[in-house]
């Protein structure tokens, strides 16, 4: 007898609930159409629904890309002014252990490893002054000369084109005119 009015009594709240979005029955017991009811809820994306997104996530990239891509070679040369102010700052750490900057002909590599020719610093730092020798952002070495026309060193990079002089984006860049840019 409790079963039968438990029975009726889910079938009271079946009947009210249906045309409701949401079930409005409780978590326990499910039955078969409750079931049904929250499944028709649960549905996926529509194949329009998913090209309206690609649609619009077409748009944003035609938009956004082209303007970060004509920005590839200033990025670069950005960051060949950060290098070269690394190594201006690893030269003024070797000159205040030694009194002297390297020499030409030790170059950049007397920053990575104690210099064997010219005059050897006898107060050279024990790990060196940089981690590794430095290559600009294009992959070419940076020139060093010292003593320079332009002061006591001169750190170079040739810029995109790899080759002396250049306009624009093919421009040498130097530590004397990092600000002329």
């Amino acid at each position: 007898m409790i079963q039968r009015e438990h029975s009726h009594m889910w079938r009271k709240i079946t009947i009210l609930c249906r045309g409701q979005r949401t079930s409005c029955l409780p978590s326990s017991p499910v039955t078969h159409h409750s079931s049904r009811r929250i499944f028709h809820t649960e549905r996926g994306f529509t194949f329009i629904e998913i090209m309206v997104v690609v649609a619009i996530l077409a748009i944003l990239a035609a938009l956004v890309v082209p303007r970060i891509m004509g920005r590839t070679d200033d990025a670069k040369r950005t960051a060949t002014k950060v290098q070269i102010r690394n190594i201006e700052g690893a030269l003024q750490l070797y000159k205040l252990d030694n009194g002297v900057y390297p020499t030409t002909e030790q170059g950049l590599r007397a920053l990575v490893e104690k210099p064997t020719v010219g005059v050897i610093p006898k107060k050279w730092k024990l790990g060196g002054y940089l981690p590794k020798l430095p290559e600009d952002p294009w992959g070419n070495p940076f020139k060093y000369l010292s003593p320079s026309q332009r002061g006591e060193y001169e750190v170079l990079s040739l810029g995109t084109d790899g080759e002396v002089g250049g306009e624009g984006s093919n421009a040498d860049i130097a530590n004397w005119n990092l600000d002329k840019e």
